[in-house]
Order: C-alpha cells, then sequence, then structure tokens
C-alpha cells in the first residue's frame, strides 16, 4: 500500500514538473504561439461541425446496441461456438 502511494506521488511530481518550470520561465510567449497554432490548423482541415458530431455519436450508439442484440440473439439461440 505503502509502495503504491510513494508510485503515485512520484508519477505526480515527474508530471507536474514541466508545468511549474513553465510558469517561472520568461517563455509565455510560447505556449501563446503553439495554441493559436493548434487551434487554427485544427479547424483548417475540416475538422467536422458540432451536428456532424452528434450525428456521428448517434449511430455509434445505434451500432452498439445492434451488435448487442446480435450477440444476445446468438447466446438465446446457440448459434455461438461453444469452446
Amino acid at each position: 500500500m505503502v509502495k503504491t502511494f510513494a508510485a503515485i506521488g512520484l508519477g505526480a511530481v515527474l508530471a507536474l514538473s514541466p508545468l511549474a518550470a513553465m510558469a517561472q520561465s520568461d517563455g509565455s510567449a510560447q505556449p501563446m504561439q503553439v495554441a493559436q497554432a493548434t487551434t487554427s490548423s485544427a479547424h483548417a482541415g475540416g475538422g467536422g461541425s458540432h451536428s456532424r458530431h452528434l450525428r456521428h455519436r448517434s449511430n455509434q450508439s445505434k451500432e452498439r446496441a445492434r451488435a448487442s442484440a446480435h450477440h444476445m440473439h446468438q447466446m438465446h439461440t446457440g448459434t455461438a461456438p461453444k469452446s
């Protein structure tokens, strides 16, 4: 248990140390330029719209339900391979 807490603490220190270094450094202009470049390039390539995202999520839900029903039908009728 103690080893787990030590590992979690060490991981947190390693993950958060670059953020503390960036906050103390004078390079505040560089992250803004990177953020602007990634935002503009994401939309320039046709990143999609909100309605497209919702349609995709709806279709994922339908496909998941279909696959689940198909699986349950196979389990009920006994056509699934026995191992």
